[in-house]
């Protein structure tokens, strides 16, 4: 299996190490990035019979590829996605999918034309644990869901302020960078459709006066700033005047069916305040779950039983990579449709957005295309 690669960033060569877990037969032909120059000086072993190439159009005339994926920078990604999909090769595209609401236009619109293969790097949707959620929901055993309460503490939230995630130019800001996995796997669980949000956004921790550009190596304090990352030579303070991205933020979103969810999410939570999951709702029965612990809770309503399952704790997103990887191995083999479809991705993208924008001018936003 022929993969081209546009964007070889550390994501993506992960993904690649789960593809080739999966399917052996899978190799890395073609690579176009920035520093391919630094990539070749590295020698990687999956990287022997690789050719470099300048342009995204370079490498897609070069061979007949079986997969592509993108893993460039995020605001790149409906641009570099954009001129894949006329070739209908089985893209893996990461998310977001896109960062504005002109390329997400775009998108949808180059999606709508071509209806190309696509993978949306959503692991948490194919993720054992909120696979076993979706079938317990499913299965209606706690009644419709009418209430969802989310939740996203990142305990290691310190890297959207030290490296170039704090650049909102590049990330849109975080609820594009994290809440659209959130929002994709709770859409994925409802089965229902999102059609209005009112959001709100703070900045309270990760901000000061210390020079733009400051990193922490050369910061007097660096010994005893608790976020100091003097290890790292390219880390920047995250107290600086330039630092980006608010560090926490709530969404509340209507659906179609009339129920809502509340979401919250935030980048200043530490080591056992850690905590990403969510409530679901129903008349007969509440199910609660964790990814960091890797458990799920039924509580029946009307009597006294509650149910927790344990799903073995899983590495990289709950073991939803490894799945993620599956599915994109079929994809490309033909075997079965995609599992974490462009439309979804592009669902997400616009729930954020119109979050983003709820919560910088204070009103209500609908979920549409205008």
């Amino acid at each position: 299996m022929k993969l081209g690669v546009i964007g070889y960033g550390n994501r993506i060569q992960h993904m690649i190490s789960e593809v080739i877990a999966v399917d052996p037969s899978s190799e890395v032909v073609a690579i176009v990035d920035p520093q391919s120059s630094l990539i070749q000086a590295q020698q990687q072993e999956r990287l022997v019979n690789t050719s470099y190439y300048e342009t995204p159009e370079e490498m897609l005339a070069s061979t007949a590829f079986d997969g592509i994926l993108i893993g460039t920078r995020c605001n790149l990604h409906t641009e570099m996605a954009l001129k894949v999909l006329p070739t209908r090769i089985p893209l893996f595209l990461e998310k977001p999918v896109s960062t504005t609401m002109e390329d997400l236009r775009r998108l949808k619109a180059g999606a709508d034309e071509t209806k190309a293969p696509v993978i949306v790097s959503f692991p948490l949707r194919v993720s054992p644990i909120v696979q076993l959620v979706k079938e317990i929901v499913d299965s209606g055993k706690i009644g419709t869901i009418e209430h969802v309460q989310a939740i996203n503490n990142v305990s290691y939230g310190a890297v959207y302020y030290h490296s170039w995630y704090r650049d909102e130019q590049i990330t849109g800001g975080l609820f594009l960078q994290k809440a659209t996995h959130d929002f994709d796997y709770i859409n994925h669980v409802l089965g229902l459709n999102p059609v209005s949000v009112c959001a709100m956004k703070s900045k309270q921790i990760f901000k000061g006066d210390k020079p733009a550009g400051l990193r922490c190596v050369d910061c007097a304090e660096n010994k005893i700033c608790p976020e100091s990352a003097y290890h790292d030579e390219t880390a920047k303070c995250v107290f600086g005047t330039d630092t980006g991205n608010e560090d926490s933020g709530s969404a509340l979103l209507y659906y179609d069916s009339g129920m809502h969810v509340s979401y919250s999410q935030n980048f200043f939570a530490r080591r056992g305040a850690a905590a990403r999951g969510a409530r679901f709702l129903g008349f007969k029965g509440t199910i609660e779950f964790d990814f960091y612990t890797d458990t799920v809770k039924v509580y029946m309503h009307h009597t006294d039983r509650v149910e927790t399952y344990k799903v073995g704790g899983v590495e990289n997103h709950s073991g939803g990579d490894r799945v993620l990887a599956a599915g994109f191995v079929n994809m490309m083999h033909g075997t079965s449709p995609s599992s974490s479809p462009l439309e979804d991705g592009l669902i997400s993208a616009l729930q954020c957005i119109k979050a983003r924008e709820s919560a910088e001018t204070r009103t209500f936003q609908n979920i549409d295309w205008n």
